[in-house]
């Protein structure tokens, strides 16, 4: 049984929710017939085109928190246009947020190690990520 304290949390821009996605996300070789599958930032993402329509979760693995390529990823993906539910996973930290949103993302999974060094508080103060755009205030 899994405690409390080994559980993931999901943050959105209301602050963290428990875990809601029932359904078992599949790798992309294993995309046909999925309805959400789990991509590294190295994964050819033309191959999901076709798919992309019923797909209803995209969980988006990054490597670190040094490593950006699920940024590119995202955008990619919603640039392709996918429309549903899009996820990053993995090493994310509360300052990256408002960059996890801007990209394409709509929740950041937060392991318990990070969400415990890290407060709800932390994240919610970036949850503003539309506030902070430094090509926003460019353009006026």
């Amino acid at each position: 049984m899994q405690q409390a304290e080994d559980r993931v949390v999901i943050m959105r821009d209301d602050g963290f929710v428990p875990e809601d996605w029932t359904a078992p996300l599949a790798p992309m070789a294993e995309a046909a017939g999925a309805s959400g599958i789990e991509l590294d930032p190295g994964d050819d993402l033309a191959a999901l085109g076709p798919q992309l329509d019923r797909l209803q979760m995209i969980r988006v693995r990054f490597g670190s928190f040094a490593d950006g390529r699920g940024f590119t990823v995202a955008r990619r993906l919603r640039a392709m246009g996918y429309a549903g539910r899009l996820r990053a996973a993995g090493p994310v930290l509360a300052d990256q947020y408002a960059m996890a949103r801007r990209a394409g993302f709509d929740e950041v999974e937060v392991a318990p190690r990070i969400a415990a060094r890290q407060p709800e508080a932390q994240w919610l103060a970036r949850a503003n990520w539309r506030a902070g755009d430094h090509q926003s205030r460019l353009r006026g």
